[in-house]
């Protein structure tokens, strides 16, 4: 017989092993750090110019940055500070190296979402991060997963749940208890709201008195920023719903997108979340704040069921967004409207019939909303996985320079198509 005590014991002896696994993988401060970039790097994949125009950009001026030179003078390396630099200050035919942002805009926001386990959720978030930020863009990442992949690979392990999107749920429904009482009318309809009180459980934690800030966490990626999870996090869906209890009015899906209302427009230029398996308060939350919604899917039948299950739901969960319709502080529209869906495939093998059956499949039913540029399953791909890492985080000297290369160009290409769909969906969001 076995209970709680003995799955306590269980998560610890497992919590020893996390420890060795990221003494294998990060540096021996047990911290991930983000490696250089060398100059063939910079060039031809990061700032896309001739390397031999980059080479004697170099020489002709002493005031850019010269990054780390090897022992054997052969090849420079950066870090990516050194590499925005280059971006300001280099201009190529007259051509600026920084990336597309429409100008008087708050930063886009992407969730990427389905509710089957294994479909690779937190692998395109993490590879359009850091994609994204070797493209010259300020990214946040927001972890609704309680499973925390996305913030173990950003090198997060000691998070408390008080600054996950839990805190900022809990956060958000003190603050619009306390608006809805403050407020005569209560709702737009004028009639009068009950008085809502909360409990010492809730108003006690101090969650009220925190800033935006604290709620975001440095990463390894001197541009990337992110509002963690953790295990202790999943708890989440359980006090969501006694808070709905204990104020029926509080439009809690909105909560996320809320809070992001409250951050500067300029303090980045993309926000994306990684959403939980499952259809729930967190995840809620996040497509509701997201423009556009990009969902991962294995190329098998399976997957395929699960994505049309989960678009299904989705959709009906949207559809009863609308009882809020008059409940809502004035200009907030429970009507949730996407500037744009996307379905990506991941894990594809072009050589496996069965996948490009489902491909076809995909294509046949979802027509124009399938990214053109599946993710592709390479050795290269599940190595990086293994060690808690992206494909661009990987030296491409720990392995041959092309099983590197043909891994990276697979989400080059995908995330070159989820930044067209971004700038396009850019442009219809209001100033």
């Amino acid at each position: 017989m076995y209970t709680h005590a003995d799955l306590a014991k269980l998560q610890a002896q497992s919590l020893k092993m996390q420890g060795f696994i990221r003494q294998q993988t990060y540096s021996p401060e047990m911290e991930k750090t983000l490696r250089r970039f060398s100059s063939w790097e910079v060039a031809e994949l990061i700032l896309k110019i001739n390397p031999s125009t980059f080479r004697g950009r170099l020489a002709a001026d002493p005031s850019l940055p010269e990054g780390l030179v090897e022992e054997d003078g052969r090849q420079r390396w950066y870090t990516l500070e050194e590499i925005n630099e280059l971006r300001r200050k280099l201009k190529i035919k007259g051509r600026s190296l920084m990336p597309a942002r429409p100008g008087g805009k708050r930063a886009i926001r992407a969730a990427v979402a389905n509710f089957k386990g294994g479909a690779g959720k937190s692998t395109v978030a993490l590879h359009f991060a850091h994609a994204a930020a070797l493209d010259g863009y300020r990214v946040l990442v927001v972890d609704f997963d309680p499973q925390a992949t996305l913030s173990h690979s950003m090198g997060l392990s000691d998070v408390s749940e008080e600054v996950t999107v839990w805190g900022i749920m809990a956060r958000d429904l003190i603050r619009e208890t306390e608006r809805m009482n403050a407020t005569a009318g209560g709702a737009e309809s004028g009639a009068a709201l009950p008085q809502r009180k909360l409990p010492p459980s809730v108003t006690g934690m101090g969650l009220s008195d925190l800033r935006a800030t604290d709620f975001i966490k440095p990463t390894s990626w001197p541009t990337i920023d992110i509002i963690p999870s953790c295990a202790n996090a999943a708890f989440v869906e359980f006090a969501s719903a006694q808070y709905r209890h204990l104020n029926p009015e509080w439009s809690f899906f909105a909560a996320v997108s809320r809070y992001l209302d409250q951050l500067p427009d300029d303090a980045y230029d993309l926000i994306i979340f990684d959403c939980p398996p499952a259809i729930g308060y967190q995840s809620m939350n996040a497509v509701f704040a997201a423009d556009v919604l990009y969902v991962p899917s294995g190329p098998g039948y399976w997957e395929y069921d699960s994505t049309t299950s989960f678009i299904g739901q989705l959709a009906e969960a949207l559809e009863d967004l609308g009882r809020f319709r008059g409940r809502l502080p004035s200009g907030t529209n429970p009507d949730k409207v996407f500037a744009d869906l996307r379905f990506l495939l991941t894990r594809f093998e072009p050589n496996n019939e069965l996948h490009r059956a489902m491909q076809s499949a995909f294509n046949q039913v979802f027509k124009s909303h399938v990214a053109e540029h599946p993710i592709e399953m390479t050795r290269a791909v599940e190595q990086s996985g293994r060690f808690l890492s992206s494909i661009y985080e990987m030296d491409y000297r720990q392995m041959t320079r092309e099983t590197w290369r043909r891994a990276r160009a697979s989400f080059d290409r995908a995330y070159g198509e989820f930044q067209a769909t971004l700038i396009s969906a850019w442009e219809k969001l209001e100033d």
